[in-house]
C-alpha cells in the first residue's frame, strides 16, 4: 500500500473529509499525518478526538507559500482539500475565493516540487465543470494548475493528480444535516423540485482518494461512478410528514450536477467504477490507462443523465447511518 509508513498531510485537515480520512489511514501504517490548517479552534477540538502521537498539527494558510515550504519538509504525500468552499461567500468575496482556491493551488504545487513530495492529490467538484459560479470557476483553475504542474516537474519525482466527485452527504454544511435541523419546523425548504444530485458518502470520498493514491502516474482527473438521487426524495426521507416548500433557485446554482461534459468526452476512458480524465498535453501517455475503455463522443455524466438512483428508502437507510 503506498502510504504505509508515509508521511501524509493534509491541506484543510480539520474538516469533515479530513477527519474522516485521518481515522482511515491511522489504521493503514501510516508513520505520521499532518494536519495543515489555518483555525486554531478546530485544531484543538480534533486534538481532543483524537488521541494518537502519529498526528501532528500545523498552523498555516496556503496562500502562505514560506509556511507551505516549512510545513512540507520531509512530507510524502500531500491530500489538498483546503478551500473556499461556498458558494455565496465566493460570490460576495470573489478575490478571497481567487487567492486561496487559485494562488493556494499553485502554492501547494510549488511546495511540493520544491521539498521532494512524492504524490500530491487535490480535491475538486462538481462546479468545476462546466462551471456557472465563482466557486466553480476557482476550481476549474485549480485542477488545470494541478494538472498542468506535471509538465514542468522535470526531472524531479512529484506528481498531481485530481479527483473530482459531487456534494459529500452528511459533511459540514451539505443538505442532509440542515434538513435534519429544521424538520421539526414542518418544512423543508428546496430550490426546484427539478434538482437532482450525485450521492457520495464520506467513506466512499476518502476510500476513492486512497484508491487513486495507489493507481494514479500524474496528470489524471478522476471522477467516481456513483448513484443520483432527486432532491425531494432526500426531503421526503428526512421529513416525510414534513411540507415541502419552493423557494427558487438560488444565484450560481445549477438543476443537475455534472462531472464530465461532451467536451471531456474525447479524453476520458471508463473502467468498471470510475473515469478518468486525461489531460490532452503532449507529455501525456496514454498507455498509462490503456486498459480503460474509450466512452462515445456527446457522452456527458450528469445527475440528470444517471443510470443509478437511489429510492425514498435506499436514502432513508443511507441517512440513518449517517
Amino acid at each position: 500500500m503506498v502510504i504505509k509508513d508515509k508521511v501524509i498531510l493534509i491541506t484543510g485537515g480539520t474538516g469533515s473529509f479530513g477527519k474522516k480520512f485521518v481515522k482511515k489511514v491511522l489504521k493503514l501504517g501510516v508513520k505520521k499525518v499532518i494536519i495543515f490548517s489555518r483555525d486554531e479552534l478546530k485544531q484543538y477540538e480534533m486534538k481532543q478526538e483524537f488521541k494518537d502521537d502519529r498526528i501532528r498539527f500545523f498552523i498555516g494558510d496556503v496562500r502562505d507559500k514560506d509556511r507551505l515550504y516549512r510545513a512540507f519538509d520531509g512530507v510524502d504525500i500531500v491530500i489538498h482539500a483546503a478551500a473556499m468552499k461556498h458558494v455565496d461567500a465566493c460570490e460576495y468575496n470573489p478575490f478571497e475565493a481567487v487567492k486561496t482556491n487559485i494562488h493556494g493551488a499553485q502554492n501547494i504545487i510549488e511546495a511540493a516540487i520544491d521539498r521532494g513530495v512524492e504524490k500530491v492529490i487535490a480535491l475538486s467538484t462538481d462546479k468545476a465543470c462546466s462551471p456557472v459560479n465563482l466557486y466553480g470557476a476557482t476550481k476549474l483553475a485549480s485542477d488545470k494548475l494541478f494538472v498542468a504542474a506535471n509538465a514542468y516537474v522535470g526531472e524531479k519525482k512529484t506528481r498531481f493528480s485530481v479527483v473530482r466527485y459531487g456534494n459529500v452527504m452528511g459533511s459540514r454544511g451539505s443538505v442532509v444535516p440542515f434538513f435534519k435541523k429544521i424538520r421539526h419546523t414542518g418544512e423543508l425548504p428546496i430550490t426546484d423540485e427539478r434538482m437532482t444530485r450525485f450521492w457520495i458518502t464520506l467513506d466512499q470520498g476518502v476510500q476513492f482518494v486512497l484508491d487513486n493514491l495507489e493507481r494514479m502516474q500524474g496528470g489524471e482527473i478522476f471522477v467516481p461512478k456513483i448513484p443520483s438521487m432527486k432532491v425531494t426524495d432526500l426531503a421526503r426521507a428526512i421529513g416525510p410528514e414534513c411540507k415541502i416548500e419552493i423557494i427558487g433557485i438560488r444565484p450560481g446554482e445549477k438543476l443537475h450536477e455534472a462531472m464530465i461534459m461532451e467536451d471531456d468526452a474525447r479524453h476520458t476512458v471508463e473502467f468498471d467504477n470510475y473515469y478518468v480524465i486525461y489531460p490532452e498535453l503532449s507529455w501525456w501517455k496514454k498507455e498509462e490507462h490503456a486498459d480503460g475503455k474509450p466512452i462515445p463522443d456527446g457522452f456527458a455524466y450528469t445527475s440528470d443523465s444517471n443510470t443509478d438512483w437511489l429510492t425514498i428508502e435506499q436514502l432513508k437507510e443511507l441517512v440513518e447511518e449517517m
